[in-house]
């Protein structure tokens, strides 16, 4: 009797699939097998490139005439640790009886990775089908479709050709810049830092990461701040008086005087006070009054660096905690797929939406996220977003953003305190996108005093909207909030023409700042956008290309950054700076193959991977590329030895 055969990257991932499959069978020596179905597992990598010495024994020494090492034909090994395991799929796969081969492995590139190279050394039975099962969440429903929709498994043979050529490309450029950069700057380095022998360390991503953040460091270290000197004024009538400040115009009598630092101060207090006296007496007239009302909707969903970074803000925790942590909801069912880079949905999840508020609305115990429910219910807010922001499939490669699936609350109570504060982001996120859009209301008053400007603005909410579930900015105290809605009454009641009092005119200080130090938060969102930190959510949705390394492993990069020692993280602020070896390492990768230190090309390479896992270019090509670009380097780099 034939029978099917699933592999999954890990047991207790099997186990879900075995429930989903009502496979009740006694658990076996590393598989489960029922009529119909065998179900087994890796246990992560089971197989891993071979090190040089395995193609040449000489290979072991560092040594400049065996550079560079590009072997012909690849070789591979399984890892002694889990060669039981790889025993046993190997006979499964090899099975006469075996028609169909299922490859559930984790749904991302890595994943794809892991089984492929799994296959290539099991050799399956070459009469079995092979299909791949590619799902977005752990729930029974999800696992069911994606065993009923799964596509023949060479639909993915692209994504799996670039999953070996990125494992070629660190494994090539790692091995042999870190060899050949040991042995030009190795004995030199060990010198200036009184030890033994040093090796340094290369890779495609790891470097440009550490190159970031030295170059911040040095950024910071080398600002000299510069104070210099605002002019404020007083203006109004009788008892109701606001603050303006002054800005240079074309027709201001100070317009290019090298006494500006800047179009809205001076570099002296002379100056400014200068400045001062000759206002005094003038008249003050208001010369516009402008009133918006602005909206504005609730942010995208969160993909993996959104949430890394915000759990760095708020809990201070590194990002591969938090991927751990929302790996552990995946895999209780609470959230769907992790390693995400996309804060869309695709246009048919948003069609079954229902399913997700439904399932928060019986099963999650929080009273707050009930209240923000029956809102939604109370004021018929509309859960179609098809022709929202949050919807839109050509955004999508792998997977859609996380959301919760409103499913495996049976799991929540047993859930540590920080992973249930965790999943409480997550759906106040995901609910946020059906509020209503916040509502400001916006004022700006310019004021002229003979030919000069002063400008003043404020701005407050009148309609809470989406900001009622995130609460993602701190409240204003009463007195402050009473404060800004006193002056909004002021500036509403001026008329363009109307005369005012000057009250006082003083100066304020003020100073230039330093950069911020990156957090390993938002080191990751610089990761994401190319090196680039941009603040701004919405800029950076939109300048969003291929970036440094890939959702899923980034947190990685990080991690062995700090095991090296080449960078710091502050356990408590989650603050990264340089040791003074990272720097040392940036010296020589600076002074001998700066390019590796450019976002930008380390973005264009996975740029490249990508082009070939969607078929735009062929692996023969990126290959070829790859073995020029290091044949060069080292050309250029023995030259100068």
């Amino acid at each position: 009797m034939s029978k099917k055969l699933l592999i999954t990257e890990k047991p207790s991932v099997a186990m879900e699939f075995a429930k989903a499959l009502k496979i009740t069978a006694n658990r076996k020596n590393g598989y489960l097998e029922s009529n119909d179905w065998i179900i087994t597992w890796c246990v992560g990598h089971l197989v891993t490139m071979s090190y040089p010495e395995k193609y040449d024994e000489k290979l072991k020494f560092w040594r400049l005439d065996t550079l560079p090492f590009i072997p012909e034909e690849w070789k591979y090994e399984i890892i002694p640790q889990v060669q039981n395991q790889f025993n046993i799929v190997q006979q499964l796969l090899q099975r006469e009886d075996i028609e169909e081969i299922y490859n559930a492995g984790d749904s991302g590139r890595e994943g794809e990775y892991i089984q492929r190279l799994v296959f290539m050394m099991a050799k399956p039975n070459p009469k079995a089908k092979m299909k791949r099962v590619w799902i977005d969440s752990q729930t029974e429903e999800e696992i069911l479709r994606g065993i009923r929709d799964a596509k023949d498994l060479s639909e993915y043979d692209s994504l799996s050709n670039s999953a070996y050529l990125r494992a070629k490309e660190d494994y090539l450029i790692g091995i042999n810049f870190s060899r050949l950069l040991t042995i030009i700057y190795g004995r030199k380095l060990a010198k200036e830092m009184k030890e033994e022998k040093v090796s340094i360390s290369v890779g495609r991503v790891m470097t440009c990461v550490l190159g970031m953040i030295v170059e911040r460091e040095r950024e910071i270290r080398n600002f000299v701040k510069t104070k210099y000197y605002k002019i404020i004024g007083e203006f109004g009538n009788k008892d109701s008086f606001f603050e303006a400040e002054w800005k240079v115009s074309e027709e201001s009598s100070v317009f290019q005087s090298p006494k500006l630092y800047n179009d809205t101060g001076f570099k002296k207090i002379e100056d400014a006070n200068g400045f001062i006296e000759s206002l005094k007496g003038k008249n003050a007239l208001v010369l516009e009054v402008k009133k918006t009302k602005q909206k504005e909707n609730a942010p995208l969903l969160f993909n993996l660096a959104e949430i890394q970074n915000e759990c760095t803000k708020r809990f201070k925790i590194k990002p591969d905690e938090t991927l751990e942590m929302i790996q552990n909801l995946y895999e209780k069912k609470l959230v769907t797929y992790p390693r995400t880079d996309a804060r869309v949905l695709s246009s048919a999840v948003a069609k079954e939406i229902s399913k997700n508020l439904n399932g928060i609305a019986k099963g999650f115990p929080e009273e707050e996220i009930q209240g923000y429910i029956k809102k939604m219910v109370e004021e018929k807010y509309s859960t179609n977003l098809l022709k929202t922001k949050y919807v839109n499939d050509s955004k999508i490669t792998d997977h859609y953003a996380i959301i919760p699936t409103g499913q495996g609350y049976e799991n929540y109570d047993k859930l540590p305190d920080l992973q249930k504060k965790i999943y409480k982001l997550i759906v106040q996120r995901f609910l946020a996108i059906f509020f209503p859009a916040a509502e400001f209301q916006k004022i700006a008053v310019t004021i002229q005093v003979e030919k000069e400007t002063f400008t003043t603005t404020e701005k407050i909410c009148i309609k809470q909207g989406y900001q009622e579930v995130l609460k993602n900015k701190p409240e204003k105290d009463q007195t402050e909030k009473e404060n800004n809605e006193l002056k909004v009454e002021i500036l509403k009641n001026l008329k363009k023409g109307q005369e005012l009092e000057i009250g006082v005119l003083k100066t304020k200080e003020a100073e230039t700042s330093p950069p911020n130090r990156y957090n390993s938060g938002s080191i990751i969102l610089a990761m994401e956008n190319a090196g680039k930190l941009i603040e701004e959510e919405e800029l950076r949705e939109q300048i969003k290309g291929v970036g440094i390394g890939t959702s899923a492993t980034r947190a990685e990069i990080m991690k062995k950054l700090e095991k090296i020692a080449y960078i710091q993280i502050n356990p408590k602020t989650q603050i990264i700076t340089p040791t003074e070896k990272g720097e040392m390492i940036y010296d020589v990768v600076h002074h001998s193959m700066p390019d590796m230190l450019n976002p930008k090309l380390t973005a264009s390479w996975e740029k490249g991977l990508d082009m070939v896992a969607k078929k735009e270019i062929e692996p023969t090509e990126f290959m070829t590329k790859l073995e020029q670009y290091i044949k060069s380097k080292f050309s250029k780099l023995v030259i100068k030895m």
